[in-house]
């Protein structure tokens, strides 16, 4: 028995085979920037931007212009609470949960660009071009 082996289909199957093992390590690049509002970044689609004073600019809102009096200053930030809504409760969730994870990670500046929980580049607001250094570090050391 003989197998048909049409060049052009055994070329486009390796190129397809090749890309998909490329996407699969792309997406395998657990990629996190941490920044803040004095420091933008440029970052691609997909990559989760954690900006460390997200809860401070939420809860300036929610206590903006508070009356002196304690318990009417908390009876109004409440209520701005409860008008958010779940929406803005879980805008609040996310935002503390951000700084906690940048915490645990042990960033110390910002922007960082931090790559599979092992790798960080600070000051880099260019997310592409910090994981292209960490990609030249990682070829060069492992």
């Amino acid at each position: 028995m003989t197998r048909y082996r049409n060049p052009a289909f055994l070329w486009s199957s390796w190129l397809a085979g090749l890309l998909y093992i490329l996407a699969a390590n792309a997406s395998a690049a657990n990629i996190q920037v941490f920044t803040d509002h004095d420091h933008p970044v440029e970052a691609a689609a997909g990559i989760r931007v954690i900006e460390l004073d997200a809860p401070t600019s939420l809860e300036a809102g929610l206590s903006f212009r508070l009356p002196l009096d304690p318990t009417r200053a908390a009876a109004i930030a409440r209520a701005r609470l409860n008008a958010g809504g779940a929406s803005l409760q879980h805008r609040l969730a996310v935002a503390y949960q951000g700084v906690v994870y940048a915490w645990g990670l042990g960033v110390e500046k910002v922007p960082a660009v931090v790559m599979d929980r092992r790798y960080v580049v600070y000051g880099v607001s260019d997310v592409a071009l910090a994981v292209s250094m960490i990609d030249r570090y990682r070829r060069k050391h492992l």
